[in-house]
């Protein structure tokens, strides 16, 4: 069967601080810099989630778009106008990189997904210059 890749892209609007507790607070300004901001700042976020797998013979489809569309909104919805530190509990111990929301959605992904090994890419674009991809490696 033929392989292909079906991406679906949303864009989420989040804050957050990049702080890490377990460093002191002048170790934190030289990593994050303007980052660190103590009231935060905010990004609008574009995702892509990339699936892979074979095209069936009977729908001629990898999935269902329409799937695909609800395993993403309740991800994102977790995230979406949201302070990341604040409301999503697994960043209260890991520092919000794009690094690790790209890591966060991919595992939540993967919980909602009847066939997680579809799962193939989660693209965070931060900003225009800033895009973070995580295949679960």
């Amino acid at each position: 069967m033929p392989i292909a890749y079906l991406t679906r892209k949303e864009t989420i609007s989040c804050s957050h601080r990049l702080h890490n507790e377990h460093l002191s607070e002048q170790d934190n300004k030289l990593i994050y810099g303007k980052c660190n901001n103590f009231w935060g700042h905010g990004h609008n976020y574009t995702v892509e989630i990339t699936i892979r797998g074979p095209v069936d013979s009977t729908t001629g489809m990898v999935m269902n778009l329409s799937d695909l569309k609800v395993y993403v909104q309740k991800v994102l919805g977790q995230m979406d106008h949201k302070n990341l530190d604040k409301d999503v509990d697994y960043f209260k111990s890991v520092v919000s990189t794009t690094e690790n929301v790209a890591i966060y959605i991919f595992t939540e992904m993967k919980k909602l997904m009847p066939k997680p090994e579809l799962l193939y890419e989660i693209k965070v674009c931060e900003t225009d210059k800033n895009i973070v991809s995580y295949r679960g490696e």
